[in-house]
């Protein structure tokens, strides 16, 4: 029943605009453009471009007050100046997505074309009252975001993936491909990054857990984050790497930067696409290679997806540890499968037994996340790789997430708990100074 009420909803907000009938709604926005179209017809596009935006800012709200005065409309103070913000944020924003992007709450913005906008707010998909104008208005903004930053998008290219301005990552794609108009996804990630307290505090990882991650990442283990879209990798590869000591160097790879990380020794790499004439792409296992001769403490590499596992394990064979990694899978055995699957892409000459022991030797620690049904972010298992029995890589979970329940509020119930084993690397923290009590590996908080 609530899917049905959703879609009627969705295919309610389509129909606005083709329906006859005049609404407040409708009225509104006629004044809108209205007032749009004669404040560009007053502005001098020549002494635009050398007008501070904060100057042209308060230029332009005076002039659209003064407008919007004079006319004597029949709106109140709060829609007056609703108005004149909507106004102002086509002409100098991103038009309707500006309330959006100001809202700290909102993590996602999914454009379903120009009369269908959700969001994900806690976890959770809200279907807002956000509408374009038509799907020309939205492939304005959308042109507006990606020149921002050298890219293009129209009928011979329909598919963008860009980074914003303000670090969230971009992708559009747009008609002949979609066919109910441009379809917009925004992946968005909070100016102030979430601290390990944070996540204590969420639930999302109990302190024990995160203090022997704490010694595993100072004692330069390699560690993996292994987990599915949106459940919370870069959220926790962020704190991670906050436990790297200031003083040694760190180099990032991405493809889209996402990571904030606060030490001051810090060399940020970022892949780049191919051009129109589909020339000059530089991919992550370029970047690898070419970071191993920039004298790296450090390697944090934001998803590993192709060849360049192959040089990334390397790298960790070869005295490059404490190297921070994200993949996308299901489990910790999927994680180690996607391995040999990335590695056989870039040596494809390499036999099973040898792709799986490169793995066994230079992966330590795999940590599972994932958002669990009331859109919460956990991780759900901390997982060692012990090395190999026979042709199979063997591995043993030190933490676990057990699901028991479901509550009324609909709030996953659960505990984390340890196992009982206590892990082979705790001679190598004890080497640096990190000694984990036994207690440590029998705890178990609900929560």
């Amino acid at each position: 029943m609530g899917g049905t009420r959703l879609i009627d909803r969705v295919r309610g907000a389509q129909r606005l605009r083709t329906s006859g009938k005049t609404t407040d709604l409708e009225e509104f926005d006629r004044i809108k453009k209205d007032l749009h179209h004669e404040i560009l017809e007053s502005i001098d596009f020549e002494t635009l471009g050398n007008t501070p935006r904060d100057e042209l800012q308060a230029k332009l709200r005076q002039s659209l007050t003064e407008r919007v005065e004079s006319r004597q409309l029949p709106l109140n103070r709060m829609e007056r100046e609703r108005l004149i913000e909507e106004i102002l944020d086509n002409i100098l924003g991103l038009g309707p997505l500006e309330p959006l992007l100001r809202d700290p709450e909102v993590s996602d913005i999914m454009i379903n074309g120009p009369d269908v906008v959700f969001v994900e707010r806690k976890g959770k998909l809200v279907l807002t009252n956000v509408r374009f104008n038509d799907s020309k208005h939205l492939m304005q903004i959308i042109d507006r975001i990606v020149s921002a930053v050298g890219r293009r998008v129209d009928e011979t290219n329909p598919m963008v993936d860009a980074r914003m301005l303000d670090g969230s990552r971009f992708n559009a794609i747009v008609p002949p491909l979609a066919l109910d108009g441009p379809c917009v996804s925004i992946r968005r990630f909070g100016t102030i990054p979430i601290t390990a307290e944070d996540l204590v505090a969420l639930g999302s990882i109990p302190r024990p857990v995160l203090e022997v991650l704490r010694g595993a990442v100072r004692s330069k283990l390699n560690v993996v984050i292994s987990g599915g879209t949106g459940s919370g990798k870069t959220t926790l590869l962020n704190v991670l790497s906050s436990f790297i000591p200031s003083s040694e160097r760190i180099i990032t790879i991405e493809d889209s930067a996402e990571l904030q990380l606060q030490q001051t020794h810090v060399v940020r790499l970022e892949t780049r696409p191919s051009n129109i004439e589909g020339k000059g792409e530089i991919g992550q296992r370029e970047l690898v290679k070419n970071c191993l001769r920039m004298r790296p403490d450090r390697i944090i590499l934001g998803e590993i997806r192709g060849a360049e596992a192959i040089d990334m394990l390397q790298a960790m064979n070869t005295g490059h540890d404490g190297s921070l990694a994200t993949v996308h899978s299901n489990s910790s055995r999927d994680a180690l499968a996607r391995f040999e699957t990335m590695v056989g892409i870039g040596m494809p000459n390499m036999s099973d037994k040898s792709i799986r022991e490169t793995i066994a030797r230079a992966l330590d620690l795999i940590l599972q996340v994932d958002r669990l049904p009331d859109g919460s972010r956990r991780i759900l298992s901390v997982t060692e790789v012990t090395g190999m029995e026979g042709p199979v890589i063997t591995t043993q979970d030190i933490f676990v997430f057990e699901q028991r329940t479901i509550d009324e509020q609909g709030k996953v119930r659960g505990a984390f708990k340890a196992t009982g084993i206590r892990p082979r690397f705790a001679p190598r923290l004890a080497s640096n100074g990190i000694r984990l009590s036994n207690e440590l590996f029998r705890f178990e908080q609900e929560v």
